[in-house]
């Protein structure tokens, strides 16, 4: 099955270090990162999607992060 997650954080390192934990457990960048204004609390947002093929059947209960 093919898995699919939109990671998202303030644009800190901590949104850096997000991505690379993915990559690092076989998450594959998907499409361009996205980048917007949170005007309700005055910072800037940052978003990747990223996919990952695993062995299964997908249901609503898939815990994706621990893939």
């Amino acid at each position: 099955m093919k898995l699919y997650r939109l990671l998202t954080e303030d644009d800190t390192s901590a949104f850096c270090h997000k991505v690379t934990a993915a990559l690092n457990k076989g998450w594959h960048l998907h499409g361009q990162p996205t980048y917007a204004f949170d005007a309700a609390r005055g910072v800037m947002r940052c978003g990747q999607a990223v996919v990952k093929d695993v062995p299964g059947t997908y249901t609503p209960e898939t815990k994706l992060g621990d893939h």
